[in-house]
């Protein structure tokens, strides 16, 4: 016999892209992304339980460039003003941050400058980043639950994404409490 979650209990899926983003405030909420050299941050107040996620693309762009939602600094402002539109305080806010790789040998150190400006940005802003996981040769999927601020990861081997690279050992699942 099967024991089947009840509508309540389930939990309530968003999956954002390149140069989205999603807050929530609903205790069984989780907000999910799969990323390569973007990077994705998990940002929640765990004073008020508000969280979200972002996830851009570059870390920024030449003025008059269309899509600014896919670069850092827009991608962040917009997170953190849309969690303080939901009640939560600046001041309290940790991030979790996610992505970066080089999926390519030799393509560009996009994947590696977005990592840096992600946490260049918290540092300047005086968010304490309190778990990440960035650089490497592997995309990820994240997963996050925005009220309670836990993320997990779980490494994408796909053959097709490394050219240079070995596909990465098994049992490479990371969880952030």
């Amino acid at each position: 016999m099967t024991d089947l979650q009840s509508p309540k209990s389930r939990p309530k899926s968003t999956y954002i892209t390149q140069g989205e983003f999603a807050v929530s405030t609903e205790q069984n909420a989780v907000i999910s992304t799969i990323l390569g050299s973007c990077v994705a941050t998990c940002l929640w107040d765990p004073q008020t339980g508000v969280g979200g996620m972002n996830h851009f693309l570059l870390p920024q762009g030449a003025v008059g460039d269309g899509g600014t939602d896919s670069f850092g600094a827009n991608a962040m402002e917009l997170l953190i003003n849309g969690l303080i539109q939901k009640g939560a305080r600046r001041t309290n806010l940790q991030a979790k941050v996610f992505g970066g790789a080089a999926l390519r040998k030799g393509l560009t150190s996009v994947g590696r400058d977005n990592g840096q400006f992600v946490l260049d940005y918290l540092d300047k802003e005086g968010i304490a980043c309190v778990g990440q996981s960035l650089g490497g040769t592997s995309a990820r999927r994240i997963e996050f639950e925005p009220v309670t601020g836990h993320a997990r990861q779980k490494l994408v081997a796909d053959q097709n994404l490394h050219e240079v690279a070995p596909p990465p050992p098994p049992a490479s699942d990371l969880e952030l409490f």
